[in-house]
């Protein structure tokens, strides 16, 4: 099983609500809904692990928590800095979830 982190952006949302839209009006049952997600989650995740070549590097201010649960990392941090070759970005706050990405899981 894959992670489920990417339902929570606005592709996933939007996906998870058509598939409501769709067994609402009767046109997929729900075992065919939950197996679109799981192909969604499984796609996500490999294509982020093999297509995306980018690289950043960031610093933080301050680490304000950290938590290792489940095989998942947690990090909240503040005042942080991102950089990419010559451009530059700053937050105040950063919520980084981190997995391992060379489980079975994938």
């Amino acid at each position: 099983m894959s992670y489920q982190l990417y339902r929570n952006t606005t592709l996933g949302n939007t996906l998870q609500e058509s598939i409501d839209e769709m067994i609402q009006y009767g046109q997929i049952t729900p075992a065919l809904g939950m197996k679109i997600l799981l192909q969604f989650d499984k796609s996500v995740n490999n294509s982020l692990a093999t297509r995306v070549k980018s690289k950043i590097t960031f610093k933080a201010g301050k680490m304000d928590t950290y938590r290792f649960c489940d095989n998942v990392w947690t990090f909240m941090l503040s005042d942080v800095e991102f950089k990419e070759t010559q451009e530059m970005a700053k937050v105040e706050k950063l919520k980084i979830v981190a997995c391992d990405g060379k489980s079975k899981n994938f």
